[in-house]
């Protein structure tokens, strides 16, 4: 007697034994993707929590550089007397960065080796609190010269009178001056020097004198050095 399974007509032959392939298939599938969209939920939770935190560190980092760009003040240290090179060192040691400096003996010189200049007056004074946005100008003059009680300024533009010029810079008179006034500069000494740079010599004798009206005619000055005596 034959041991095979009697299946009845349209019945497929794995009816009468196991369970259908295909069904255990499908249990597996479904475990797989219930264990996939556990994972993936865990896995989003984990990425919400990383987010809030980096957002909250991204916010106190936000917070932080605004601080330090909303205006830090410091003590202004005392500069006169100090070179004017070593005065800009301390001021940006200290915070500040913005700095410029003019010559005090109102001869408008330009500080180019500012180890060859020493500061005489300051802007701000010692020991005030300011912003590091603040700008500190320094009065200077060289290192060999004297100081001056006050700065002095260089002579405003001339109007339509002549000003008097006597003891200031020759270049900072002919700043005053318009542009298109012709000019003349002599040795005052009679030496027959060349007055080549003007900031180094001072006005002794000007033509047309102080308080003449310009309109347009040339102008005579006679200068000295520096240090030497108009005659």
């Amino acid at each position: 007697m034959s041991n095979s399974v009697f299946t009845p007509p349209g019945r497929p032959s794995w009816a009468a034994g196991s369970p259908p392939r295909k069904k255990r298939d499908w249990k597996l599938v479904g475990g797989v993707t219930a264990g996939i969209l556990v994972i993936g939920g865990l896995g989003t939770a984990c990425h919400n929590t990383t987010g809030a935190g980096g957002s909250s560190t991204a916010t106190a980092t936000d917070t932080g550089s605004n601080a330090k760009t909303g205006g830090t003040t410091r003590t202004v240290p005392h500069f006169v007397g100090m070179g004017l090179q070593s005065a800009q060192d301390a001021a940006q040691k200290q915070g500040f960065y913005s700095l410029k400096s003019h010559d005090s003996l109102g001869r408008d010189r330009h500080q180019i080796l500012d180890r060859d200049w020493k500061v005489c007056s300051q802007n701000v004074k010692a020991g005030t609190t300011a912003s590091t946005d603040t700008q500190l100008d320094f009065g200077a003059v060289k290192s060999d010269e004297t100081c001056p009680a006050k700065d002095r300024s260089a002579p405003t533009a001339a109007g339509a009178t002549m000003p008097d010029f006597k003891g200031k810079s020759v270049n900072t008179a002919r700043d005053a001056l318009r542009s298109s006034t012709s000019i003349t500069v002599k040795d005052a000494s009679g030496k027959g020097r060349y007055v080549l740079l003007e900031s180094n010599w001072q006005v002794c004798s000007q033509k047309p004198p102080a308080g003449t009206k310009l309109s347009g005619q040339p102008v005579e000055f006679s200068a000295v050095k520096f240090g030497e005596s108009c005659p």
